[in-house]
């Protein structure tokens, strides 16, 4: 049988792809293997993934426990490297905080990110805005304005979003792909456009309003194990009952 275009070069193919695998492993940064990053702090079982994107002023970067920062991610604290930023952190990620693929967080003044905040691919962060007040000077050249952002726990925030300075989002705030997000977020809300605004939010009483279109999760019955999770994925509506039924 006559060898196809992808059989060229098989070895070689391979041993690029090994090689790079070896090196991403290598070139991964980790609270034991630093590669030459200095954080304030960096918890146990964080790894920022190679490569990685432009970061500076680590001694003001805290990261917290458990954190996946993927590849091609910008971490930068202050305006520019080597600045004396003071005593206090800069950019402070809690624990379990994912940050997707090719997202920046710029933080000139504070920016703080809660536990468990998952982020998709390419979303901005940044605590700075260029200023245009006067007229006759480039913008480029004009003094930037520098407003603290938070972002509370339990976020989820889409791919694509811009997260403007002085932005404050609570608990639980859902960002939808693409969103432009200023201003105050309440919790359990969630918000789309450009600019973002709230399009259902959620309280004890009323629940989601407007009323969610999907069916509401079902729980996996207790005592399931995970060899047993493929075989529930089988079983029709009845089994998950368990209110006795009359006749």
């Amino acid at each position: 049988m006559p060898k196809t275009r992808n059989d060229k070069g098989g070895p070689a193919h391979r041993l690029v792809q090994a090689g790079w695998r070896w090196v991403q492993r290598k070139g991964a940064v980790t609270a034991r293997q630093s590669g030459g990053h200095r954080f304030g702090a960096i918890g146990h079982g964080t790894k920022l993934a190679f490569p990685q994107g432009t970061v500076f002023g680590e001694p003001w970067i805290r990261l917290g426990a458990h954190c996946i920062i993927g590849e091609q991610v910008t971490l930068t604290a202050g305006l520019m490297p080597d600045l004396d930023l003071g005593q206090d952190p800069i950019l402070t990620l809690g624990d379990g905080v994912v940050i997707g693929r090719g997202s920046h967080v710029i933080a000139d003044t504070t920016v703080r990110i809660g536990s468990d905040v998952y982020m998709g691919p390419y979303v901005y962060i940044t605590s700075t805005n260029h200023s245009y007040d006067d007229p006759h000077e480039p913008i480029g050249k004009q003094w930037p304005r520098m407003e603290p952002v938070e972002i509370g726990p339990g976020c989820w925030i889409g791919t694509g979003a811009v997260i403007l300075p002085g932005a404050r989002l609570g608990r639980n705030v859902v960002v939808a792909a693409g969103a432009v997000v200023r201003g105050d977020v309440p919790d359990h809300a969630v918000v789309a456009g450009a600019p973002a605004r709230v399009v259902r939010s959620w309280d004890a009483e009323s629940g989601w309003q407007p009323p969610l279109r999907t069916p509401t999760p079902r729980a996996i019955p207790e005592g399931v194990t995970p060899d047993q999770l493929l075989a529930l994925s089988e079983l029709d509506d009845d089994a998950w009952d368990t209110e006795p039924r009359t006749r």
